[in-house]
């Protein structure tokens, strides 16, 4: 067991948490991880209070938070007391400021954490009263920013230690194994925050030929744009891109995106090839770690594993 602020505080017995990853990240997977000792997340993303409350119902009796694409959450609020209902073990909050929702969380006394990529967005968290900030680097699968995860968290790590002692870090961005975990507890962090190692998962709600795809890919394969927003009409304010696998489609419209908004016809047909699987047309959303990926087992088998090869590392007994 490796022992860190982040477990105390959660009574966790390994400092690893899902990210709340929008329509991946259901019940099943949140439960998975949290039985497994860690803390899992149901990924609220885009606010469909139905699709919310499916996956708190396929969570059971299990302690898992909810998480939120926090201008996304501006545009339905009433979400918020929705999931406060459900007395999650955290509220998760990104990709905008969380100011607005706080004193209604703190209100709850659900701790709030908030993913941040710059160091004015931890600033910002922390006088939101964030208990937890998760600094994420852009190898990250998903949304994000540029920022590198390795020079982030210290750097992050840095300001805490100096403006807010008290308040948790973790890290997230390109971390899939022991050696991440690890690698991110020398950093500064208290845990880490892990998201494609999840999403490729059996409990993710990933279709398999879009997950396969995912998992034979290289890190090298992956980019960062915002093809995949303008695709499914969605207006993500800046610095805000998306990191996928590259595939036909973004290699179609990779140096033309401004011809891809002037085709609001292909919305359709891009929401219908994500329903199914169609991976040469909705490329899987992952990040620079699938490269790290050869199997897609349970999430506890994943967070038993990474939390072994971690504390193996940390001792000086894990040789490749």
């Amino acid at each position: 067991m490796i022992e860190t602020r982040l477990t105390r505080a959660f009574g966790l017995e390994n400092p690893i948490v899902s990210a709340p990853m929008a329509l991946a990240a259901g019940g099943a997977l949140a439960s998975a991880v949290s039985g497994a000792g860690g803390l899992g997340l149901i990924g609220g993303g885009y606010g469909d209070a139905g699709w919310i409350d499916t996956a708190f119902r396929d969570a059971g009796n299990a302690r898992v938070g909810c998480g939120f694409i926090t201008w996304k959450l501006a545009e339905k609020p009433e979400l918020l007391n929705r999931v406060l209902e459900h007395d999650p073990a955290a509220l998760f909050l990104s990709f905008g400021d969380p100011a607005p929702f706080a004193a209604e969380i703190a209100a709850a006394g659900v701790p709030l954490i908030c993913q941040v990529q710059t160091l004015d967005h931890a600033r910002q968290a922390v006088a939101a009263g964030a208990r937890v900030v998760v600094a994420q680097g852009g190898e990250a699968g998903g949304h994000g920013a540029t920022r590198g995860t390795m020079t982030l968290v210290p750097e992050v790590a840095d300001v805490l230690a100096r403006e807010a002692p008290e308040v948790i870090l973790l890290a997230a961005g390109g971390i899939a194994d022991g050696r991440g975990l690890a690698a991110a507890l020398m950093l500064g962090a208290d845990g880490v925050l892990v998201g494609t190692r999840f999403w490729a998962c059996r409990e993710a709600l990933v279709p398999e030929a879009i997950r396969e795809a995912g998992v034979a890919a290289t890190g090298d394969q992956t980019l960062r744009s915002s093809l995949p927003d303008i695709a499914r009409g969605l207006d993500w304010p800046a610095p805000f891109t998306i990191r996928t696998v590259r595939n036909a489609f973004t290699q179609a419209w990779e140096g033309d995106p401004d011809g891809l908004r002037q085709r609001p016809d292909l919305h359709a047909a891009y929401a219908k090839a994500a329903a199914q699987g169609n991976a040469e047309i909705a490329p899987p959303i992952a990040g620079e770690a699938v490269g790290l990926i050869q199997d897609t087992p349970g999430a506890a088998e994943i967070v038993t594993r990474m939390a072994r090869e971690a504390e193996e590392l940390i001792t000086g007994g894990w040789r490749r």
